[in-house]
């Protein structure tokens, strides 16, 4: 299949403007932006014809030009990545197979995460796709850390029995007593990792609906899918150990370096 990622960035972003180019400690004295560091972990994926970074800044294009990156430049109207995806591939007439929205807040995303979204698309009933890991105790504390500081931090999904996603939350869903983890249960509470793979059609007709009551209410792009009857189909990944984690907060800088400072991003 001829793939494409498309990495949506924009300056604005609500809970932490100028995120994009936020400089990350890599170690030895040395920075490198956000944009600069997930872009380099989707260099990593395999069987991907060309990466771009789709922006409406022009700071954003001048820091990604300088590290080597393909830039697509967007409407100021877009109202999310998937909408910036979208316009993106419309505008370089994208007639490939396959279109990977990778997060620009995400450098500790592996890349047989994609990779995973990629081989499930050999079904050709999937239109669009997107990882899911389990929470382990540690993580799942993590994310009630953020909801008990009135943070706005990670997101959790359900499905059903085929792995077709039901709902997706930025609270946590379903209840789940950490209790159960001492009796040796795993968690039944599943962090959404935010990668999208997308049929193009599909995703041209994304930006054809209008923004929907749960995704305005959620402020997830996704639920817009699942309003108009379009199935995402929900892949389970494994973590193989690493630490997984987007940069949603300013507190959430610390995590992410020590994440790369321990050579595992």
């Amino acid at each position: 299949m001829r793939t494409i990622v498309i990495i949506p960035a924009r300056y604005a972003s609500t809970r932490f403007p100028g995120k994009a180019l936020k400089k990350l400690s890599i170690g030895g004295g040395r920075y490198k932006s956000l944009i600069q560091l997930s872009w380099e972990s989707a260099n990593k994926i395999k069987s991907v014809k060309e990466i771009f970074i789709a922006t409406d800044d022009k700071r954003i294009q001048v820091e990604a030009e300088a590290f080597g990156a393909k830039v697509i430049m967007t409407s100021v109207n877009c109202i999310n990545g998937t909408e910036r995806c979208a316009e993106a591939i419309d505008k370089i007439n994208f007639d490939g197979d396959l279109v990977i929205n990778f997060q620009g807040d995400a450098p500790l995303t592996p890349s047989w995460f994609v990779e995973d979204l990629i081989e499930v698309f050999k079904d050709a009933n999937t239109q669009i796709a997107t990882p899911v890991l389990r929470l382990d105790l540690m993580a799942l504390k993590a994310f009630r850390l953020d909801r008990s500081n009135n943070r706005v931090g990670g997101t959790t999904v359900v499905f059903d029995t085929d792995c077709n996603a039901l709902y997706f939350s930025k609270e946590i869903i379903p209840y789940f007593d950490e209790k159960r983890f001492m009796k040796g249960e795993g968690s039944s509470i599943f962090h959404h990792v935010g990668v999208y793979a997308y049929r193009p059609n599909i995703l041209l007709n994304y930006k054809t609906w209008e923004a929907s009551n749960l995704e305005l209410s959620e402020g997830l792009e996704q639920l817009r899918f699942l309003e108009n009857k379009c199935s995402v189909k929900c892949v389970l990944v494994d973590g193989k150990g690493r630490e997984f984690w987007e940069l949603n907060n300013p507190e959430d800088v610390p995590r992410i370096e020590k994440v790369i400072n321990e050579g595992m991003g």
